[in-house]
């Protein structure tokens, strides 16, 4: 395993996070998304990364049961708060967080968290009284840094300014990040270097496609996320990565990398690590053995030209509008629908 601090300020994590958004407490049997923690455990992960709406809470309390009786400070525990409840009006204010902070501690089992990041903005709640909440948790020792997930430039660029302002350690952005999904390239990314905040990305293998398990003119295999009823097919299609252009596009890829010698999971894992404001990437897993086989991708070795190629083959299909940062989207759609 290989560490990088996060961000300026932030800890030092593990270049390979392990996250549970869909697996613990929703896809998988409990003893085998316990296995899945101990798996990584194993491997020299350290970052574990969840958030209170993940299966309503039901994987927080699995991430606190697989990391009981493990050395509390050899661990970064992370997670988010935002949307457990349900996404709406005041999904940051004070009073949420307050309460759903306690709720995640005693989930988690822990009596601090080590990055409580919020989940998509909040534009009901005044972004100052969001950070004030996040002042005092950090004064209170239940937080001892603060990130974002899935915010535009502007938004953690005055998040940061407020947080020097209360001295809060706001390290770090939660983007979803990979060879398809490329909107934090633009604004995102060069506004977070100067600011000294790193990237924990998630989705480096945008879901499973980049796994190449998907096929143009095929039915998805039986029990994959993209025929998943817990939300595995939601996440994946709001995106269009199981269009047939892109799946052909993601077949040309792989077959690129085969010959090149090296699976495209590893490809995709190690091109999203590749970058200096990158810290770790989030990989969830269903079985533990998928774990080991995504840790080669720290050994493996970008030659330029397989890089070329497979960015010439993904090309038509790659999606870069800043835009399209997940909180923005959403906003967007929220605001389509009230017009309409």
């Amino acid at each position: 395993m290989q560490y990088r601090r996060l961000g300026a300020d932030g800890p030092v994590v593990s270049r390979i996070a392990f996250g549970n958004s869909l697996t613990a407490g929703n896809q998988l049997a409990d003893p085998n998304a316990l296995a899945c923690v101990h798996a990584a455990l194993d491997a020299g992960i350290t970052t574990f990364d969840t958030a209170d709406a993940y299966a309503d809470g039901r994987a927080e309390e699995l991430l606190g049961r697989a990391l009981h009786g493990v050395d509390r400070d050899s661990v970064v525990v992370c997670t988010k708060v935002g949307r457990g409840g349900g996404p709406g009006p005041g999904a940051l204010s004070p009073a949420r967080i307050a309460t759903s902070l306690d709720a995640s501690l005693r989930r988690l089992g822990t009596g601090h968290i080590d990055l409580y990041q919020a989940h998509l903005y909040d534009d009901t709640t005044p972004l100052e009284d969001t950070m004030r909440a996040f002042a005092a948790a950090v004064r209170a020792g239940k937080v001892r840094c603060v990130g974002v997930s899935e915010w535009a430039a502007d938004e953690i660029e005055r998040a940061v300014a407020l947080a020097h302002e209360l001295g809060v350690p706001l390290v770090s952005n939660q983007p979803q990040y990979n060879l398809l999904w490329r909107v934090i390239e633009a604004e995102v990314m060069p506004a977070c270097t100067e600011l000294g905040v790193g990237q924990m990305v998630w989705s480096p293998l945008a879901g499973g496609v980049l796994t190449g398990k998907y096929r143009p003119g095929q039915q998805p295999p039986a029990g994959s996320r993209a025929v998943a009823a817990q939300g595995g097919d939601v996440s994946i299609r709001r995106f269009n990565f199981m269009s047939d252009e892109v799946l052909t596009a993601v077949a040309e890829a792989a077959d690129l990398a085969e010959r090149a010698g090296v699976t495209l999971p590893q490809l995709a894992l190690a091109w999203a690590l590749r970058g200096e404001s990158v810290a770790t990437a989030v990989i969830g897993a269903s079985a533990p053995e998928q774990i080991g086989r995504n840790l080669a991708a720290l050994e493996t070795a970008l030659d330029p030209e397989l890089l070329h190629r497979v960015d010439a083959a993904l090309a038509p299909v790659v999606v870069r509008d800043p835009a399209l940062t997940l909180s923005r989207m959403l906003r967007a759609k929220s605001l389509s629908q009230k017009a309409s």
